[in-house]
């Protein structure tokens, strides 16, 4: 899949708060007996929350501190109690939603997805796949049901192996083969036609890459879309299609547009116009639509990705604390060094990179010592440093937990997530409170979950769960915190600490 938007002939390669939202869950306390619709939460307090890239107002917690906080207090509570201290891991951690992705085509031709592959790229650490789907011979009508069924046996391969995809629609993988792309009508027709499919595997999509449009579907070489478009008026056909797939996609999934000058162009936006705290994760277009940079430190301009003129680099940097950033390098140069490459994922909040492209900088990243840091650090990595609980401890009686971690990674987690606490007392029996928490503002950085809940017996175990709100029964989708002896992978649960 090869990204050359070359817009000259020859570049030089020199040697660059709001009050939030939480996702609507129906969720309630839940035990093995009876039910309890009773929660007794309070939200994550952020310890110090990350400076945005443009000017707004910072963000503050859901609901205030408490009004006596002691200065060496972490996160803010101002009581002292038995704490909990956690080790580190090192170790690569499979997460969901995160990390490097493996590269699968498909056409006519070409084999669904087998889910033995997919638990093959788990276990090299790879929970996402790249899956493009080229429609090519559908240009002049509908997509057949054959081909359909093809994409819908692939999610179901993902969901068995446990992981989930990053999608794209293109028609043409070669700048040789006109026509590029069919015309609007034909486009949107296939757009219909794999809306039931979106919809029905919502669990197993990541995101989708907007595509449809041009040579391997990024948005460059067309022949019915405006080449090179210009006026508000050529962005219109581009804009038609961005919002046919925000309304054919599950409304809890975002679409990524090849460069940032297409969001800023199709909705005349500026940089005092990107996304807050305040209207992310909300299911507006514009909270919606992400980007991909597909020549991901290739040149000055990343091959077209950027212009360097409009401030769409500094766009990027503060979108992308609230839409997804990812996308593949596609050749070598002074922009891809370790140095380069790592400020970069850390401006741009990286979740995600394609494994098989560019295999010269890849390559580069290992020799040069980065790419182990790259690797971990990809999307989230969440890491426990210590749990402080109130001393007195008594059944039926709220029990107030501090639970203190940071975000070691490049972004937040991006996706809707569950956060509860699971108590397993000493004969087995589980009971599960909602935490009003939303790992979307789980910014790079410190962070506490102050909560109580009420202790249903003296004795057991006390878990953290983030769990997948479309899997919430499947460990595969869980997040593990990157501690030793601290996460359990047959439950999905993390470990906080046992009262014997």
């Amino acid at each position: 899949m090869k990204r050359f938007l070359i817009l000259v002939t020859v570049a030089a390669l020199l040697c660059s708060c709001d009050d939030f939202q939480l996702p609507v869950f129906n969720f309630t306390r839940v035990d093995q007996e009876k039910t309890d619709t009773t929660t007794h939460d309070t939200p994550d307090i952020p310890e110090t929350p990350e400076t945005p890239e443009t000017p707004e107002t910072p963000e503050t917690p859901d609901t205030p501190l408490p009004s006596e906080t002691g200065n060496d207090a972490p996160g803010g509570y101002d009581w002292t109690g038995v704490k909990y201290t956690f080790e580190e891991s090192t170790d690569v951690i499979a997460n969901p939603e995160r990390g490097f992705m493996k590269y699968q085509d498909f056409k006519s031709s070409t084999s669904a997805l087998k889910a033995s592959a997919v638990k093959a790229q788990r276990a090299e650490g790879r929970t996402l796949y790249y899956t493009g789907y080229y429609l090519t011979d559908f240009m002049k009508g509908d997509i057949s049901q054959d081909f359909l069924n093809k994409i819908q046996s692939t999610m179901d391969a993902l969901r068995e192996g446990g992981a989930k995809c990053v999608l794209r629609f293109a028609y043409k993988d070669s700048e040789s083969k006109h026509p590029y792309d069919p015309t609007e009508e034909i486009v949107m027709r296939h757009i219909a036609q794999l809306k039931p499919i979106l919809q029905q595997n919502e669990d197993v999509i990541f995101v989708l890459q907007a595509g449809f449009v041009g040579v391997w579907g990024e948005w460059y070489y067309t022949d019915n879309f405006v080449f090179q478009p210009e006026s508000d008026d050529d962005y219109l056909p581009r804009k038609r299609v961005a919002e046919a797939l925000l309304d054919a996609m599950p409304a809890s999934r975002q679409v990524e547009l090849r460069t940032p000058q297409f969001k800023m162009r199709m909705y005349n936006l500026h940089l005092k116009d990107t996304l807050t705290a305040q209207t992310a994760h909300k299911e507006t277009p514009l909270a919606r639509l992400g980007g991909h940079n597909d020549c991901f430190g290739a040149a000055a301009d990343d091959w077209g990705t950027f212009d360097n003129e409009s401030g769409d680099r500094a766009f990027w940097k503060a979108e992308t604390r609230y839409t997804i950033m990812g996308g593949e390098t596609c050749n070598v140069s002074d922009y891809c060094t370790c140095t380069a490459s790592t400020k970069d994922m850390v401006d741009y909040h990286w979740t995600y990179l394609n494994i098989d492209y560019h295999g010269d900088v890849i390559n580069g990243w290992k020799n040069n010592g980065c790419y182990d840091e790259i690797v971990r650090r990809l999307g989230y990595r969440l890491v426990l440093e210590n749990v402080e609980r109130k001393t007195d401890l008594q059944a039926g009686e709220d029990l107030e937990i501090a639970i203190n971690f940071r975000n070691d990674g490049y972004a937040a987690p991006m996706n809707p997530r569950r956060v509860e606490l699971v108590f397993v007392d000493k004969d087995g029996k589980s009971t599960k409170f909602q935490v009003a928490s939303d790992p979307r503002k789980w910014q790079p950085g410190q962070h506490t979950i102050l909560t109580s809940f009420t202790l249903p017996a003296e004795k057991g175990t006390l878990y953290l769960n983030l769990s997948d709100p479309l899997l919430p029964n499947n460990p595969l989708y869980s997040i593990a915190f990157a501690n030793k002896n601290v996460f359990d992978s047959t439950t999905g649960y993390n470990k906080l600490f046992e009262l014997k």
